[in-house]
């Protein structure tokens, strides 16, 4: 038996035309001191990136295409990187051997390292209603007379338009460098790539104007709304507000959506004038009957995929807005001169109202890929909690969740197989509650929680 570890050294988000990096050990797990040891080998291993496509069958219309055989021989040994999977490999790039006839005898291990180029020409990582487009590196091994075993290591891409028109040798020139630091020419380009694309999301996305806009339906004015920018990174919040002080009909409760439009092309849709796919990302929801101004705050999901297009997709984003109106003015509550007076104000058990909405496009574009990677990090390790418990510690009342402290461990050393040692991990001792909920006021906080998570885990021998 060989034990394979794959572990992408920079996290798990990239942007096109950036350099990946991973690192694959493989091991022969079998102690010398087994009587059943023996050495193991492999006639040979090889890793390619590819970019998986898939279609709804419901909503998409492709060209009828001659069926593929999926099925392997045990005695071939073509690497196919999207065997076993459905859909069509959108593009891949070429494989590379990463060793011939490699021998490991009991309790040995070697590591070798990948590096490939993230093709620009593709599209980004995106898991619709209609396609779906996935990134994978995929290695492929293989004992003699023996079918090839893959190891798929899903990684997502970023698509930032004209940076892979950047020329950096004219930057570099004129850029300060520290002699003390040696810094490999790849590194050096693909830090230099990721700062660029930062500028460029930065520049498109700090420019701010103020958008005034009139609400009005056909009984006349309800109020204005008012934003400061229509372009956003993901991981952004959207914030919007709301004038109802001039307004000639009264406003009784407004929503505010965050939506991305999944168009299909009209060429490739499965009906006629298909409608949109439409997925709603964060949504305010708010009464406002006799509020002169309020606002909304919507965080842009750093899970959500940028606006994109390709020949068979396009992937728009919207504010959609619904507004429900009353029919004829409404007093509001008179306010007494005297303070010390007391009244009640009701309202009234039926209103006639009027319904309308509206909807505002908005550019959504990439951002970091770092901080995409650090809270891609963050997110599994909220996978890792358990079922909250309550207790008293030292006297103080405090509710904590136990962590597979092994299981991050594993995850900090193995890169993508950490989730595989979690689910190993069996807790026999402690009762747990039916749920939990972690309320945190910022990201800050929540490393913060972590951090004292952990030692109090060790403490405990957790």
């Amino acid at each position: 038996m060989i034990e394979v570890v794959a572990s992408l050294s920079r996290g798990p988000v990239f942007l096109a035309g950036e350099t990946l990096e991973c690192l694959i050990t493989f091991t022969n797990p079998l102690s010398h001191r087994s009587t059943s040891a023996s050495s193991e080998m492999l006639a040979w291993a090889s890793a390619q990136i590819h970019c998986q496509f898939h279609a709804s069958e419901n909503r998409v219309m492709l060209p009828s295409e001659t069926p593929k055989q999926d099925v392997q021989a045990e005695n071939e040994t073509v690497l196919v990187p999207n065997r076993g999977e459905r859909g069509q490999c959108f593009l891949a790039t070429p494989p590379k051997i990463l060793f011939c006839d490699l021998r490991l005898d009991p309790g040995e291990s070697k590591s070798y390292s990948y590096r490939e180029t993230v093709p620009v020409e593709g599209p980004p990582s995106f898991r619709g209603q209609s396609v779906k487009y996935v990134y994978k590196l995929t290695i492929g091994c293989q004992r003699v007379n023996s079918p090839i075993k893959l190891l798929r290591v899903p990684f997502r891409v970023l698509v930032v338009h004209g940076v892979e028109d950047t020329q950096f040798h004219h930057d570099e020139a004129v850029a300060p460098s520290n002699p003390f630091l040696e810094e490999e020419e790849g590194t050096k380009k693909d830090s230099r790539l990721v700062e660029i694309a930062t500028e460029m999301l930065m520049m498109a996305t700090s420019r701010r104007s103020q958008h005034l806009f009139n609400i009005t339906n056909a009984r006349g004015k309800v109020g204005k709304f008012c934003i400061f920018k229509t372009v956003y990174r993901i991981g952004e919040d959207i914030v919007g507000t709301f004038d109802f002080s001039e307004g000639d009909i009264p406003c009784l409760q407004f929503s505010v959506s965050l939506q991305s439009e999944e168009h299909v092309l009209e060429k490739y849709q499965r009906r006629p004038n298909q409608p949109a796919s439409l997925t709603a990302h964060a949504r305010h929801q708010e009464s406002c009957l006799h509020t002169a101004s309020t606002h909304f705050c919507l965080p842009i999901p750093l899970s959500a995929t940028p606006g994109f297009s390709t020949d068979i997709v396009a992937l728009r984003w919207r504010l959609h807005f619904e507004f429900v109106t009353a029919g004829e003015p409404m007093e509001p509550p008179t306010v007494p001169e005297n303070q010390s007076e007391i009244i009640t104000w009701t309202g009234a058990e039926q209103i006639n109202v009027d319904t309308f909405s509206w909807d505002l496009p908005i550019k959504v574009l990439p951002t970091n890929p770092v901080l995409a990677s650090y809270v891609a990090h963050v997110e599994a390790e909220l996978l890792c909690f358990s079922q909250l418990i309550l207790g008293f510690v030292k006297g103080l009342f405090c509710s904590y969740s136990v962590l597979c402290m092994r299981g991050l461990w594993v995850r900090k050393s193995r890169g993508v197989q950490w989730l595989w040692g979690i689910c190993e991990e069996r807790f026999t001792d402690l009762d747990y509650a039916d749920d939990s909920v972690i309320f945190i006021e910022s990201m800050e906080a929540l490393i913060i929680a972590l951090e004292r998570l952990s030692e109090e885990s060790e403490f405990l021998d957790l």
